[in-house]
């Protein structure tokens, strides 16, 4: 029965990593699309995103059945109730690569971000595809020193969304109404993804030490 259990486990763990593998695609085509102009590619983005949801439901299924069947305890019970919201997290990081990818078809053909803030969301691309990039790794090896990393991007995400905000309320902002709603709301979408990397990393990091780190990771998916 334990050999049983344990296969289970190791396939939810591949589950989440497939699962981030597609997050990763999808959030680093959205940022192209976005940047790039290219409606295509962002259409398939949005249509992509019914495989993430639907390796979630996959996984859901999975752990809900461990803990019918199994009635698993301590450091399973830790694992299998982790996996769940680690699936749930990743499918909301999943929704914001979407949302990234609408505003670029939406936008088609004129570009979305207005030239003055280009540069921005270079960054914004750069630094969501490291935390994509890095959560994949994380999840996959369970090497904690690369919660750092997506520590590290999200820090990067948080000030630019910040920048965001000095751009369109400053007395130079020439853009319209609609740029300057898609600049807000970008932005908060790089930002929110950001967070949901820490999320994970925070609970895969609470998996192998038994530490949270600085902080709960409920602080962040609230």
């Amino acid at each position: 029965m334990r050999e049983i259990f344990d296969a289970e486990l190791q396939q939810i763990g591949e589950g989440l990593v497939e699962m981030s593998r597609l997050v990763e695609s999808a959030i680093t085509r959205a940022g192209a699309a976005l940047l790039d102009g290219e409606h295509q590619l962002a259409q398939d983005v949005i249509a992509s995103d019914h495989d993430i949801d639907r390796l979630e439901k996959e996984l859901d299924e999975r752990c809900v059945h461990l803990l019918a069947q199994q009635a698993p305890v301590a450091t399973d019970l830790r694992i299998v109730i982790s996996a769940l919201r680690i699936s749930a997290t990743l499918e909301r990081m999943g929704d914001l690569a979407r949302h990234v990818a609408e505003v670029a078809r939406g936008r088609y053909p004129a570009p979305a971000v207005p030239p003055s803030a280009r540069e921005t969301f270079v960054g914004m691309h750069e630094a969501a595809a490291l935390v994509a990039r890095r959560t994949t790794e994380l999840l996959a090896t369970r090497d904690i020193a690369l919660a750092v990393e997506i520590e590290q991007g999200d820090d990067a995400l948080d000030q630019l969304h910040q920048d965001t905000f000095a751009a369109t309320l400053s007395p130079d902002w020439t853009g319209t109404a609609q740029e300057t709603v898609d600049v807000t709301l970008l932005g908060r979408y790089y930002e929110r993804f950001g967070d949901h990397g820490v999320s994970v990393a925070r609970r895969i990091t609470f998996l192998v030490t038994g530490d949270f780190g600085v902080e709960h990771p409920s602080a962040v998916d609230s």
